[in-house]
């Protein structure tokens, strides 16, 4: 069967089976060449651009992160925190948390000023029990002032590093870690823990 079919070709392509051959040996060599195992309607993948600074750049955007955190951190050494884990913010004069008022629920960002408050004194474990994503923002928040200092000072690369970091793999974690953070508030807030 086979050969009926080469010399078909042969008879139809000038030139003979050789150039049928060639011809198909090509077009599968131009679609197994591709760069990596992707299919071949699969746009290639690029890798992220690399952003370049100068040191004056990477300093004056360091020091801009730098007091943008030093401003938080030191709010929340001002403020007292409130021994219900909710509704420090009250002292900065902002409204009582609308979710708890309506719905007598707590929302995902319930505590977060109280555990801020803890944990710029030392006081890990209430900023945990305050709420725990509150917590892991404080702790980010002084670990993104420390390197901002670092790359202000030395005017280093270093922030780069982290920037690589992140990834849609990381914000889901993220995203679960405050969801699980929320339901752990809302257990804390209705003490169905005892």
């Amino acid at each position: 069967m086979s050969g009926i079919r080469f010399r078909a070709a042969e008879s139809a392509i000038p030139g003979g089976w050789h150039v049928a051959r060639t011809a198909a040996a090509e077009y599968r060599k131009c679609l197994m060449n591709t760069e990596s195992t992707q299919s071949v309607l699969a746009p290639p993948r690029q890798a992220p651009p690399v952003v370049r600074t100068t040191p004056v750049a990477r300093r004056l955007i360091a020091m801009t992160i730098w007091l943008g955190c030093t401003a938080v951190l030191a709010v929340a050494f001002l403020v007292t925190p409130a021994e219900a884990g909710i509704g420090t913010h009250q002292q900065l004069n902002l409204p009582a948390c609308g979710w708890i008022v309506t719905a007598n629920l707590p929302c995902f960002t319930c505590g977060m000023t109280t555990s801020f408050a803890h944990a710029v004194r030392g006081n890990l474990l209430s900023s945990i029990v305050a709420q725990p994503a509150g917590f892991l923002l404080a702790l980010g928040t002084a670990m993104t002032m420390l390197v901002s200092l670092h790359v202000l000072i030395t005017g280093s690369n270093l922030a780069g590093f982290f920037l690589r970091l992140w990834s849609p793999r990381l914000l889901w974690l993220i995203g679960f870690i405050f969801l699980g953070a929320w339901v752990f508030k809302i257990v804390m807030y209705k003490e169905y823990l005892g």
